[in-house]
């Protein structure tokens, strides 16, 4: 794992008439601030990466498809510098994923259907705080399906 990110298992109550998806309340010890929220609908097999915060902490699920997250730690003062994680959230595993800043993130659509990312962010977007990178740049890791040459 890298450290700061948190992965929660999430509710889901289900009844016949369809289901409640839990995603983050306020009493969570994983909630500090809101800032937004924001979807991301990602279509089968597209990578959207690689993106970092400066300031900004993700909480992010999928409440319909499946994705793959990919994160990288380069943070020089991190335990955990130079870890990747990849993990595969969705419908099948319904979890939040809480990015701190200063962790590369981004994800690619599973599937044969579009995926659904949300996002609640504790500070509002704000373009100057935030850097990205092309999925396929050499200094990330190769994270995505199918994989690099």
């Amino acid at each position: 794992m890298i450290h700061g990110v948190t992965v929660q298992p999430l509710t889901r109550i289900k009844d016949a008439r369809g289901e409640v998806m839990h995603m983050l309340r306020s009493d969570s010890p994983l909630f500090h601030a809101f800032g937004e929220i924001y979807f991301s609908r990602v279509l089968p097999g597209v990578i959207k990466a690689w993106k970092r915060h400066g300031r900004i902490t993700q909480h992010l699920a999928v409440p319909v498809g499946s994705v793959r997250f990919g994160l990288y730690d380069d943070r020089a003062e991190s335990p955990s510098s130079g870890t990747v994680q990849v993990l595969e959230v969705g419908e099948g595993a319904y979890e939040l994923v809480r990015i701190p800043p200063g962790i590369w993130y981004g994800f690619q659509g599973l599937g044969r259907d579009p995926s659904l990312v949300a996002n609640c962010t504790d500070l509002p977007y704000d373009p100057v705080e935030v850097e990205r990178r092309d999925p396929n740049d050499p200094r990330m890791p190769a994270v995505w399906f199918p994989p690099r040459p």
